[in-house]
């Protein structure tokens, strides 16, 4: 199981990082969590094509997670890929339609790639044939508690408290013969989450806050400190912690470093801050 970071940002326009984007490589299936600005290209400069990816699970429609969602099935469809399988809390079957579908804001490109006889041409001469259909994602919605069952590895989902009730959040285990991976998606501390991360190999876990920085009760509840996440790890037993979804202000060395100390401090081993293009085996 090889974990690869295609994206460790906010929704801030950032160079540094892109936003929300991992790719999970299990056996022959690639599977990406979350799509969000800054992912596709980044999936290209990590060396591997849009076609390769297998499975695209979302943890929530924010655009920060799934932003090039469209340009990455578009560009797959284009290099000749299998129709990539997507996995989402509603309305992700209404947001691909709204993409791919007759009438969706794709709709005249995609005519013209299929209908033109000077596209024809080009796309036989890459070995395509004709008629040349539109790109179809195998689109099915989730909700927690629900399982996706993949060659030789399971993905439970749970509840991420984050921006209910107006966008369904999710956090995810994926489990193969060997490890325990989790994304936390953007959550809250919650039973739910601990107890999908319980022994995990790997936890990946959002961090919008640092420890000491003011916010609303609100906005406290839904966005744990590294030291909280820190000492939510060691209590379910996590064997390695890293934390994600870092905002500009928090990359400050010294933000950075206070975080990594107040994470590791409460973990009882090192925690690491996931940086864009890293690569893990877990």
């Amino acid at each position: 199981m090889k974990l690869t970071i295609l994206g460790s940002g906010s929704p801030e326009a950032y160079l540094r990082r892109a936003s929300s984007g991992y790719l999970l490589e299990v056996g022959q299936d690639r599977i990406l969590f979350d799509c969000g600005g800054g992912v596709f290209d980044n999936l290209l400069r990590s060396g591997r094509l849009p076609s390769d990816i297998t499975h695209i699970v979302f943890s929530h429609l924010h655009s920060d997670h799934m932003m090039d969602y469209a340009r990455l099935v578009h560009a797959a469809w284009d290099e000749g890929g299998a129709p990539i399988k997507v996995f989402g809390p509603q309305p992700i079957a209404a947001v691909t339609e709204a993409y791919f579908g007759p009438t969706g804001v794709l709709s005249h490109d995609l005519r013209a790639r299929t209908e033109l006889p000077q596209s024809q041409e080009v796309w036989v001469a890459r070995g395509g044939t004709l008629p040349r259909p539109w790109p179809a994602p195998i689109v099915t919605e989730i909700s927690a508690g629900d399982t996706i069952e993949g060659d030789g590895w399971r993905i439970q989902s749970c509840a991420a408290p984050h921006a209910q009730p107006l966008l369904e959040c999710l956090a995810f285990s994926l489990i193969d013969a060997e490890k325990k991976f989790v994304y936390s998606g953007d959550a809250g501390l919650c039973p739910a989450v601990e107890a999908l991360a319980k022994d995990a190999d790997c936890l990946l876990h959002w961090c919008y806050r640092l420890d000491g920085e003011k916010a609303s009760a609100k906005m406290m509840a839904l966005t744990p400190t590294p030291s909280e996440i820190g000492a939510m790890a060691r209590r379910v037993g996590v064997g390695r912690l890293m934390l994600t979804h870092f905002r500009k202000h928090m990359d400050a060395p010294e933000s950075s470093a206070a975080a990594e100390r107040a994470a590791s401090t409460a973990f009882g081993q090192p925690v690491a801050i996931a940086e864009d293009l890293q690569e893990i085996d877990i």
